[in-house]
C-alpha cells in the first residue's frame, strides 16, 4: 500500500492512509486478533454475521418489492 505525500502535506496523507486501511478492513482484523478466538467461537460468530447479512438482505428485498 502506498500513499503519496503533497506539498508535504503529511496530516492528509495519515487521512488517505487511515481512510484506505479502513476500507482494506485492516482495523477489524486488528481487534479480532487481539485476543485468541476459539474455533467453535469464531463460527459462531461467522454464522451469525451471515444471518445478520441475510435478514439485511431479505428486508431490503422486500421493501424493494413493496412487500411490507
Amino acid at each position: 500500500m502506498q500513499i503519496v505525500v503533497r506539498d508535504n502535506n503529511v496530516d492528509q496523507a495519515l487521512r488517505a492512509l487511515k481512510k484506505k486501511l479502513q476500507r482494506e478492513g485492516v482495523y477489524r482484523e486488528m481487534k479480532l486478533r487481539r485476543h485468541y478466538e476459539k474455533p467453535s467461537e469464531k463460527r459462531a460468530r461467522e454464522k451469525a454475521a451471515a444471518v445478520r447479512r441475510a435478514r439485511k438482505m431479505e428486508k431490503k428485498r422486500m421493501e424493494r418489492d413493496g412487500i411490507k
